[in-house]
Formats: structure tokens, sequence, C-alpha cells
């Protein structure tokens, strides 16, 4: 039985990507029907739309799961970020992003593997602004809920128990922020005593960055609220080579929606030059939420394998390759691995 699958392959470099990416997915044998969306974000605003038209969340809410490309957000004006969003009107509350080494790429780390849990929904994000013009003075809200906090805290906790994963750490600054970052804090102390088996410390979120640019290696599962989440992300994409080769997804309770967690880097959109590494490895997260554990390991067993030789490989990760070809390659591969 087909997967029903919302499609939206973004701007820019996004349909180059998406493209790549699906026929590394037809090489599995899974088969999907997609419904697919265009026409968003700055596509749809020269079109006099809005930047998310009410058919993209509509079909995400009738499907339950979506496969995204990066879509532009413009800088210091303009409209929201599509993917704020999107991720505030379907209630898409976690944010994951796993960090994985690759063979071959140069980094001064081996063997990385942690996953970044961020809060998606509220603190600084919440978009609680306000302006003074006569004082040229700009206020931003952050809003952090016991509701928001359990929520992300308890995503992070179950999932490290049901994927064997062994300790969670909780980045705040409750040292100064006593009340937002206080209650984050307090609410993962409660939550951690639910799970026994699961090892919880925390850390301030500025030594958690010098710890993971010394120490990566000795963490695991890593949950924070909004902003520092979305710092911390970059930071261990860095980690591994880059947003890239970075998969992500969001979470709510109803719907899902994997993505490209890198720029729509427009300046060589259509020039063959761009790296679909990220969203294949957002795809194999889909793949597994859609319960294709096969297929999702002939994936990341064919991609390992695909930069263990370094033959073909797009230019950013020292290869020559085009998009193209490096996702027939990829795709032949995974053939293999699903016939082996």
């Amino acid at each position: 039985m087909a997967h029903h699958v919302t499609l939206l392959p973004g701007d820019g470099i996004g349909p180059e990507v998406t493209s790549a990416t699906l026929r590394v997915l037809e090489a599995t044998g899974v088969e999907f029907e997609w419904d697919t969306h265009k026409i968003i974000g700055t596509s749809a605003v020269e079109e006099e739309r809005p930047e998310l038209p009410d058919d993209v969340p509509a079909s995400i809410r009738e499907r339950g799961v979506a496969l995204k490309g990066p879509i532009t957000t413009p800088v210091g004006e303009g409209f929201t970020s599509v993917n704020v969003q999107l991720r505030q009107r379907l209630d898409l509350y976690a944010n994951v992003r796993p960090c994985v080494s690759l063979p071959g790429i140069d980094s001064p780390f081996e063997d990385i593997d942690l996953i970044i849990f961020r809060e998606n929904t509220e603190g600084l994000y919440a978009g609680i602004e306000t302006y003074d013009a006569r004082l040229e003075i700009a206020d931003s809200t952050a809003r952090v809920t016991r509701r928001g906090s359990e929520r992300i805290v308890d995503f992070c906790f179950d999932y490290a128990q049901k994927n064997g994963r062994d300790t969670v750490t909780l980045a705040h600054k409750a040292n100064i922020l006593k009340e937002s970052s206080g209650l984050f804090l307090k609410v993962g102390r409660e939550i951690a005593e639910r799970y026994p088996d699961v090892n919880f410390n925390d850390r301030i979120i500025d030594n958690m960055c010098m710890q993971l640019v010394m120490y990566p290696q000795q963490y695991d599962c890593i949950v924070s609220t909004n902003l520092f989440g979305d710092i911390l992300s970059d930071l261990a994409a860095g980690l591994v080579g880059g947003l890239g080769v970075t998969a992500g997804a969001n979470f709510g309770d109803d719907y899902a929606v994997f993505e490209a967690v890198h720029g729509s880097a427009p300046d060589i959109a259509g020039q063959g030059k761009a790296n679909p590494t990220a969203l294949i490895r957002s795809a194999v997260m889909m793949l597994d939420h859609l319960n294709e554990t096969k297929a999702a390991q002939a994936v990341n067993t064919a991609l390992r394998d695909v930069y263990a030789a370094g033959e073909v490989l797009t230019a950013d990760v020292g290869g020559s390759s085009s998009t193209t070809e490096f996702a027939e390659h990829l795709a032949a591969r995974v053939e293999e691995e699903m016939a082996a």
C-alpha cells in the first residue's frame, strides 16, 4: 500500500535536492503517492497569495506526513518564516536534529552521534514583539510554558528510551533567566524522575556550546528551548560537516514534517551543484516514521558506503559530481542493499 505524503519542493535549490531524494526513495521500492505543492513562500507572494497557502497545511493535516525542501525566508523584512508558520499552525512542537558523522568528511571529530531536541513553538520565536518608534526600543518576550516544556522534554526522554539512547542533557540559562529558563529546568528535573533508566544532567547554554566543540562524543540527546535549540542545532551540524549533510524533522502529536534544514542557496540554483544529502537523511527519518525500517537501513548503509568510497560526491564535500550523478549513484547502491 502506498504512503500518502505531502511534498513541498521549496525554492532555490529545493526542487533539485527534492528530485534527487525522490530518486533515492524510488530505489527502495517503497511506494508513495505525493500531493505536491510548488507554490509556497516567495513564489506564492509573487502570485499575490499568502506565503503559506491554506491548501498546504490542509494537505498535511489530511496525510499526516510531509517532506519539505528549503524555502527562502526574507531577512529583516518581508513575510514571517514559512517554516515557523508551519510549526505553529500544525503544533509541531518537537524539532529533532540528528547529527551523525559520515565517513570521508573533513571534520575535527569522528564518530559523532548526538541528537538535538528543540522546543519548536514558543520561547523567543513565539513572535511576541513590540516596537516603540518614538524611543526606538524593540522588545521581544520569551514565552515558556509548563505545558510546552513538559511535552518537548517528555518527547526527548521517550525517544531516548525507545531508541536505546542512555543520556539526556538539558541546556538552559537558569542562572540568569530564573523564571523562563528556570521553569524549563524545573520541568526537566521532574520529568527525568519518570525515566529512571535514562541518565539526566543539565548544562548552562554557554558552557554547553563550549562542551560541544571540545568533547562532543560525551553527549547523546540534548534538549532545549527554541532559540537555544536553534543555535545548538547548527553548532552540532558543524561538527559533522555542516547543514548540507544534516537531517531534520518536526513532530507534533498528529503530524510530522521532514525537512532539509539548510538554506535555499539561490546563487547556485539550477547549476547541479547542490548536495541532496540533508534531505535524503531527512527522508530516512521519514521512512523510519512510516515503519519502513528495511528501506531506511538500506539508504543509511548505502549513503555511508558512497561517502566512504568518496568517488561520487558533490563539490561541497570534496567531490566533482553533479546533484543528479550523486543521486543516481546512491540510488544504485540502495537497490543493491534492498536486493541483498
